[in-house]
Formats: C-alpha cells, sequence, structure tokens
C-alpha cells in the first residue's frame, strides 16, 4: 500500500468539529488507562488532538515535527524529523498523538525516540487510524479506510480566497472514478 494514494480509500468520511470533539473525547478515554505524564503531539495536524486530550487528562504537552511534507506537500519518501522529541521524556508514562495513522512510520519513529531517550512507557495513539497501518497505533478513536477530510484541511486560503484544499480535491476526485468502476 502506498501512502497517500487516495485512490485505494473506500468512501469519503468528513469529519466535522462536533465529530473531532467526540473522536478527542473518545481517544482521552482510551489513552487515560495508561496514565500518561507527557502528550508527545505530532505537528501540524496531530496537535489538534494531542492538544485536546493533553487538557482532558491535564498532563503536559511537547509538539514535535516529523514529516514527509514541506510546505503542505509530499516531498519525502520517508518522515523527516523537523522538532525532536524533548528530554523531558525521560522516566515520564509517554502518549504519542497523530491525527491519523496511515502507514504508521511517523507514530513509530515517534515512539522510538521517547524510548531512546528513556521514557518508561510509550504508547501510540492517532484519532483515525486506517486497517493497513503497519505498525497500528496501540489505540486509535476510530479505524477507517474512508477517504478522511478533516475540518482544518478542507479548504486553504490562497490569494485571499478560499479553495478546496488540493490534496482534499485530487483524493476526492479519485474516490469518484472508483464509484464509477
Amino acid at each position: 500500500m502506498k501512502s497517500y494514494d487516495y485512490a485505494h480509500r473506500f468512501g469519503i468520511k468528513r469529519i466535522t468539529w462536533n465529530d473531532f470533539a467526540i473522536l478527542a473525547t473518545r481517544l482521552a478515554e482510551l489513552v487515560e488507562p495508561f496514565h500518561p505524564q507527557v502528550i508527545l503531539g505530532i505537528a501540524r495536524a496531530g496537535l489538534f488532538p494531542a492538544t485536546a486530550v493533553a487538557c482532558s487528562l491535564r498532563c503536559e504537552l511537547f509538539p514535535i515535527r516529523l514529516s514527509r511534507r514541506l510546505n503542505d506537500e509530499v516531498v519525502y519518501p520517508l518522515p523527516v524529523w523537523k522538532v525532536p522529541v524533548p528530554s523531558e521524556v525521560s522516566g515520564k508514562s509517554v502518549v504519542v498523538i497523530d491525527e491519523i495513522a496511515d502507514t504508521g512510520q511517523t507514530l513509530s519513529l515517534a515512539a522510538e525516540s521517547a524510548r531512546s531517550l528513556g521514557a518508561l512507557q510509550v504508547v501510540t495513539a492517532s484519532l483515525i487510524s486506517h486497517s493497513w497501518a503497519d505498525p497500528a497505533p496501540k489505540v486509535s478513536a476510530l479505524v477507517s479506510d474512508e477517504f478522511i477530510i478533516f475540518p482544518w484541511d478542507e479548504r486553504v486560503l490562497v490569494n485571499g480566497k478560499w479553495i478546496i484544499h488540493p490534496e482534499i480535491d485530487a483524493g476526492m476526485k479519485a474516490q469518484t472514478r472508483n464509484s464509477k468502476g
């Protein structure tokens, strides 16, 4: 399975801000039994659920960044570190959170880094996960193989005008072609 190959998704699922609140609440409930002391939110979009969970569980939040993207376009074959895991994870129970687990690589690399810095326990979590994520996150609020459209991704501001995000547009077109068989 090639990452970002939207033609292999099955249907379209739009997540509203209300859906996000429900999913983030569920994610906090799933993460709470691990008694996290530190939440690592994978920037950019992973900070949405990470912040909600950290606030719900009243624990520390640290943003980290590793991504295949540069200026919102996929340019690297593997995730590249931009903001590393902080040393504050040493001796702590840590949960690494992202908004979606596609290949599972980003969460896995972040967890590996936290372990190498001495975290006592590291749990991976995502708001949504695809069934093909390998490794899959330990917890996920929803598993879906649909093309997921998050409310923060649907539109972008270009030259003073709101337009459909080009990647969302491409993904929706791929789904339309799939439905026509």
